[in-house]
């Protein structure tokens, strides 16, 4: 069973908000305590957050699918609903979160470094929050958002400042369990790494990390072998050292052979004209690879290339090749400029800005998007008259009214507001009153029941039987 991930599909979902209460404050000798319904609380958040203790994303390959928990409701007597516990997921250094489409949303490297993955939703605010000099009563409450849901893709690019690169068997696990204290798992057959290893060296002042590269042969970057797979943890390096097989038993090979083509998968790859290269002829304890090391050396000097003649075995030129690897390093190092820190520029939305737009959609159809708008919604318990009169109370005052006049809807056009897939449809009543003179008993918007024919008969002859009485007076009112 592999131990080593480095490439995951995460699926997130964060806490949903409580839902807020609607209660109303009952005490002996207090007939009118008035609204106590408490908020509800606010839903966790899914949290990434780089651990150095992490180096693998195994865990996320087991168990792809993470949730945070849910903010609980409000109750009565103005107490809030406890709060959703984030959910903290530690990642590797070097992590890079991606879209499913490729986008890069963030690059989390250095300890501690956070990315929220998921923002958990809002808590709905109780009736005591609602509570206003018109509407002293609310008979409803705003109910909880939804988490957000999210999926992501966790890549890691591995963060050395050297890499070793070569073909299968040609010593690279030998050479860095020699440079330092890693134990790799060494073997005189392809494909013996599986996964990239690091090691840390120290030469003079200078320390540094150098992680080898598995599976580079002709096609890697086309996904043959396992380079596709790992040529990523070659991205943050700052030195690529070739590492050149002496002493080959295939005949078809050479260090020459091997270094082009190494070349040209790496080139192929993309994105690593620029770093310094090191030669490193290994096997040279070997009569055989000695003397192939001599043959090849000049050819690889005529190119401007810096070689080294090692051996793994009797420790040979690897005190003058890790300090020269540490001399690159510290010259890449002083080369990168420095990271200044981020200033934080907070830009407030107008005060006169819309927030909202309104589109016809065919024939009788309008859909409305806008932030607002898509959470209150949301926020609307349909089940409750009152609610549904109250939403409709905040999109007038935000204008939604007035845009759909503007743009010529007439009573009963469709009114649809969210995305297409997930959308709520009303049938427009242009509104003439609006407020809480129009409520009736608390939970109840008579907006939201129009009157049956025999109450609407009733109410025309109750009309009709006070004019006639006013009539009546007029007709028979004494002479001043």
């Amino acid at each position: 069973m592999t131990t080593f991930v480095d490439r995951v599909e995460l699926h997130v979902v964060a806490g949903n908000g409580g839902h807020g209460c609607a209660s109303v404050h009952r005490e002996k000798f207090k007939p009118l305590g008035g609204p106590d319904g408490g908020d509800g609380g606010r839903g966790g958040d899914v949290i990434l957050v780089v651990d150095p203790e992490v180096t693998t994303l195994l865990d996320y390959h087991h168990r792809p699918h993470r949730k945070a928990t849910n903010g609980k409701p409000g109750a009565g007597g103005n107490r809030t609903g406890a709060l959703g516990k984030d959910l903290v997921l530690p990642v590797p250094d070097g992590t890079v979160v991606l879209s499913p489409s490729g986008e890069v949303l963030a690059d989390l490297v250095g300890a501690g470094t956070t990315f929220v993955a998921g923002q958990g939703g809002r808590g709905g605010l109780g009736n005591a929050a609602l509570a206003s000099p018109r509407r002293k009563a609310p008979g409803f409450a705003l109910l909880g958002e939804p988490g957000e849901s999210r999926d992501l893709v966790l890549e890691l690019k591995t963060i050395a400042d050297v890499a070793l690169v070569g073909y299968p068997s040609a010593g690279k696990s030998s050479l860095i369990s020699v440079l330092s204290a890693a134990r790799p798992k060494i073997a005189d057959y392809p494909f013996t790494t599986l996964v990239p290893n690091l090691g840390v060296v120290t030469a003079g002042e200078t320390v540094y990390t150098v992680a080898d590269v598995p599976g580079l042969i002709p096609g890697a970057s086309e996904g043959r072998g396992l380079g596709l797979e790992f040529l990523r943890h070659v991205e943050r390096c700052a030195v690529l050292v070739h590492v050149l097989d002496c002493a080959t038993l295939e005949t078809e090979r050479d260090p020459l052979t091997d270094f082009e083509v190494i070349e040209e998968e790496l080139a192929q790859y993309g994105g690593l004209d620029d770093r310094p290269r090191l030669v490193v002829l290994n096997k040279t304890d070997i009569p055989e690879g000695q003397d192939l090391a001599d043959i090849v050396r000049p050819e690889l000097e005529a190119r401007g290339l810096r070689v080294f003649e090692v051996s793994a075995v009797s420790r040979k030129g690897l005190r003058e090749l890790s300090f020269a690897l540490g001399e690159l390093v510290a010259s890449a190092r002083a080369a990168k400029p420095r990271e200044e820190a981020k200033r934080v520029v907070i830009r407030p939305k107008a005060v006169n800005e819309v927030g909202f737009t309104v589109t016809p959609e065919g024939e009788g159809l309008f859909r409305v998007r806008g932030e607002k708008p898509e959470r209150w919604v949301v926020q609307t318990d349909f089940s409750n008259e009152e609610a549904v009169g109250y939403l409709a109370d905040r999109l007038n005052r935000l204008g939604v009214e007035d845009e759909l006049l503007r743009l010529g809807a007439r009573e009963g056009d469709g009114v649809a507001i969210g995305p297409e897939d997930d959308a709520v449809i009303f049938d427009w009543e242009p509104s003439v009153t609006a407020g809480a003179e129009m409520l009736g008993r608390r939970g109840e918007d008579h907006r939201m029941n129009p009157l049956r024919p025999a109450a609407r008969r009733r109410r025309d002859r109750e009309a009709q039987r006070r004019d006639a009485a006013q009539r009546e007076f007029e007709e028979f009112r004494p002479f001043d």
